[in-house]
């Protein structure tokens, strides 16, 4: 079975993602990292240099390559991966593949991106407040997709805690 992880940035995708793979013995792969080793680019340069649309197009095709060409591994999305091309339709007719939605609270996610200007999408927000609208309207607009996921866990909790529960219900 391979494992397809969805959230809102800093749900902890790659972080729980780590941990899944390594217990199931699983190959762990970040589409982000894979686009950023493809393209030797980071994800902000590629927004930055190439625009969205570039970077959405990548992402997908990245994507559909990891998907038919991998087997036995986590996978963690972008956030805004599951948003576009019909990305959780398509992992939906996939056979042998599950899509898990991370699911964290809107003042959780605030507080993890507050500071974090690494994120092309946010760093240049300065003020608590604006982070946590354009978090709120992104989570608003992105819930639909996400919600499309198999399992669906709570990942506001300790690391070990979600790791268990998600182990739990996929086993």
């Amino acid at each position: 079975m391979n494992l397809i992880l969805v959230g809102y940035m800093a749900s902890g995708k790659s972080t729980i993602g780590k941990n899944i793979a390594k217990v199931l013995n699983y190959k762990f792969i970040d589409l982000d990292k894979y686009i950023e080793k493809k393209e030797n680019l980071s994800v902000s340069e590629i927004f930055s240099k190439k625009g969205e649309l570039y970077f959405r197009n990548l992402e997908n095709a990245s994507l559909k390559e990891i998907v038919d060409n991998e087997n036995n591994y986590v996978l963690s999305l972008g956030g805004g991966t599951p948003c576009f091309y019909n990305a959780m339709d398509w992992l939906s007719a996939k056979p042998n593949t599950k899509t898990i939605y991370l699911k964290v609270d809107l003042d959780t996610l605030t507080m993890r991106l507050l500071n974090d200007k690494s994120r092309p999408l946010i760093g240049h927000l300065e003020k608590e407040e604006d982070v946590k609208e354009f978090i709120a309207k992104h989570l608003f607009e992105r819930s639909y997709f996400y919600n499309k996921a198999n399992y669906k866990i709570d990942a506001s909790k300790d690391v070990e805690e979600i790791k268990e529960h998600l182990l739990f219900k996929l086993f």
